[in-house]
């Protein structure tokens, strides 16, 4: 699994109706962007989760969705969208069932969503054999646009290493932080962003004081970990941790001790959404990296945020942006192709340039994953909330970081 994890008790009513937001003519769109008229119909199947401990995710994936189709006339591209919401659950058993749900009985044109690796993979197959587009709209591991990778496979994501190892790059840049603690938890994101984030900062000059993996998904008490950094003499930290995960660590963190005199460096999903909130005044100082923040100062991120709040009321997330972008990637395509079969509008995305309307700033694709910049961010308080506010940014890097 890549992004975030959040228990059941995770904001459980988030999950609600979206709100509309009338089409008002700004740069994000008002009515069709297709130069070609209209095209006919296109039904889209949007595979996120609806329940369980991903459903957050799912909410902020769904409300970027909605927010597209109402400022485009509920076109993509010039055609007409049908959207069918499929529930991508926790696993790849029901990940894989409502894909071919949407496949089969729904007869869907097109996919877009999917939260989970291991679901991601687990419908390679069954999406090649069936020739209809996947635009991937978060699951990050390596191999989905690598080692199995399928033409019909997209995403508008990130990779684990890709992430991780643009903060390995930072530190080892910014020197004064040899012998940094790696912690990670032992499930495949884990072990990714752990390599991704090693083979960076050690190719520039890094060393790493020691490693650990506690178990995924049940470890609660995080000090037998702590003290090992603590006697390690390490300079600093690195983790990897998402969800109910990150919230708790993040917070042990604190409360024992560390983060004043060994600060705490991660992948962005360590305090992005609700787990920053979770988190509170225990995640100020704490700098990550991710391809996103609400803070961005550009143009197209501006109007998006007050467009998103606008109409839900809530700060968009990485997860908002990523479905966002597959929506924009898909009107293109769309455009170009004139057709919904997969073979077409693969043909398409192939020959896409830089997307340059983004609100994480322009990104192309590379192998299928992006090409794009990652943002160093620094958890703040604003208001009464906190921030991720930008302090770096880097190149723009593609699949392997």
């Amino acid at each position: 699994m890549s992004g975030m994890v959040i228990t059941r008790r995770r904001l459980l009513g988030m999950f609600g109706a979206t709100a509309a937001l009338s089409a008002c003519g700004s740069s994000l769109g008002g009515g069709s962007s297709s130069d070609g008229g209209e095209q006919g119909a296109v039904k889209v199947g949007l595979v996120i989760p609806q329940a369980g401990v991903y459903a957050p995710l799912g909410v902020d994936m769904k409300r970027a969705w909605d927010l597209w189709l109402d400022r485009h006339g509920g076109k993509v591209g010039g055609f007409t969208v049908t959207t069918v919401v499929g529930d991508e659950g926790e696993t790849p058993q029901t990940g894989v069932a409502a894909v071919q749900r949407l496949l089969q009985s729904d007869d869907c044109d097109v996919l877009v969503g999917i939260v989970s690796s291991a679901t991601a993979l687990g419908v390679r197959d069954l999406v090649t054999e069936s020739k209809k587009l996947l635009l991937i709209a978060n699951a990050g591991a390596n191999d989905i646009t690598g080692t199995a990778i399928s033409p019909y496979l997209w995403r508008t994501s990130f990779t684990n290493g890709q992430v991780a190892a643009a903060m390995g790059r930072h530190l080892a840049e910014q020197g004064g932080t040899d012998g940094v603690f790696v912690i990670a938890p032992d499930y495949a994101a884990g072990a990714e962003a752990s390599a991704g984030f090693q083979d960076a900062f050690t190719s520039g000059g890094g060393t790493i004081a020691g490693a650990v993996k506690p178990p995924f998904g049940t470890t609660q008490d995080y000090q037998p970990f702590l003290s090992q950094i603590r006697s390690s003499g390490a300079k600093a930290t690195f983790c990897f941790f998402a969800g109910a995960e990150a919230v708790a660590f993040v917070k042990q963190y604190r409360q024992f001790g560390l983060a004043d005199s060994v600060p705490l460096y991660g992948s962005g999903f360590l305090t992005e959404g609700g787990v920053l909130s979770a988190q509170g005044a225990a995640a100020v100082g704490i700098q990550t990296s991710l391809h996103y923040t609400s803070e961005l100062d550009n143009e197209h991120n501006k109007e998006f945020v007050a467009a998103y709040q606008k109409a839900h009321d809530a700060v968009p997330t990485v997860y908002s942006v990523q479905t966002w972008d597959a929506a924009g990637v898909l009107d293109r395509a769309l455009r170009s192709a004139k057709a919904t079969d997969g073979d077409a509008l693969s043909t398409a995305l192939g020959k896409l340039g830089p997307i340059d309307d983004s609100p994480r700033g322009e990104w192309s694709f590379d192998g299928q994953t992006p090409k794009q910049k990652f943002y160093i961010r620094e958890v703040e308080q604003k208001g009464d909330g906190f921030v991720n506010s930008v302090i770096a940014e880097t190149d723009a890097v593609g699949q392997d970081g």
